[in-house]
């Protein structure tokens, strides 16, 4: 995923240097004279480094040419490093039930709240081009942690087999973990009434790549760093049954967003 995401950056920082030799950008001074529009909306969608992924909106203020303040809010997923889903041994036998992620006992999604501020380095070429920007953010962050079910096969004192839906417990640790008792994973609904929330923070930095700068229309990209700090673990896998598998307090991803809006 990280190879993807450098094969993108440098791809398309080449094509953004390929426009800025074929269009000579038009020179103007940033001033509070003249500007058009002086709000912006704008939504975007973000993935990331770990296979997550995010929907966001931002609400912003435009104070001159250059610069935007903006409130940022944002709802997405985010998983652990070491997070893979698999199947088990009927599934890949038969095919005929659901892939599941082995260890793991919680899915998390988080809410993210920011403050934030858009500075454009450069303006867009009077015909075409790419006006390039930096963009900076901080804000809440709340962990929203969904049991993790998975069905699996117990034998009764008769001897019939069935099939259980559980989550994650000490007591049921052996089982849980046992790769051959593993029939899959349950309906995501399962566990949806047994949230937990796990409070913290974000920040972001990221270059911002924009189409449409000063048009009424906003066409952005934007590529950068994120980070989460929570109070304590985000217990989504279970570190103590697993090796080498450590919860984190502390999470960096990089990531590319797609923006689109309007300015008004």
């Amino acid at each position: 995923m990280k190879k993807h995401f450098l094969l993108l950056i440098i791809g398309f920082l080449t094509y953004t240097s390929l426009v800025a030799q074929t269009v000579q950008p038009r020179i103007r001074t940033f001033s509070n004279q003249g500007i058009v529009y002086n709000k912006e909306l704008a939504f975007d969608f973000r993935i990331n480094t770990f296979r997550g992924f995010s929907f966001a909106v931002n609400v912003g203020k435009i104070i001159t040419y250059d610069k935007t303040r903006y409130y940022h809010f944002e709802f997405g997923n985010l998983r652990h490093p070491k997070e893979f889903k698999q199947n088990d041994q009927f599934s890949r036998r038969f095919g005929g039930q659901r892939s599941f992620f082995f260890g793991k006992q919680n899915s998390m999604f988080v809410m993210r709240g920011g403050w934030g501020t858009k500075k454009y380095l450069s303006e867009k070429a009077s015909t075409r081009g790419v006006a390039i920007g930096i963009n900076y953010e901080i804000g809440p962050s709340i962990g929203i942690l969904k049991p993790y079910y998975l069905e699996i096969s117990r034998s009764l004192d008769s001897g019939v087999a069935v099939t259980r839906e559980e989550r994650f417990s000490p007591e049921n640790a052996a089982a849980f973990l046992n790769p051959d008792l593993i029939q899959g994973s349950a309906p995501f609904s399962k566990g949806i009434t047994e949230l937990s929330f796990l409070p913290g923070a974000q920040a972001k930095f990221s270059f911002h790549f924009d189409w449409g700068a000063f048009d009424e229309y906003v066409k952005a990209m934007d590529i950068g760093i994120m980070g989460d700090f929570y109070l304590k673990r985000a217990p989504i896998l279970v570190d103590d049954g697993l090796d080498g598998v450590q919860n984190r307090q502390f999470f960096i991803n990089l990531f590319v967003s797609l923006q689109l809006g309007k300015r008004s």
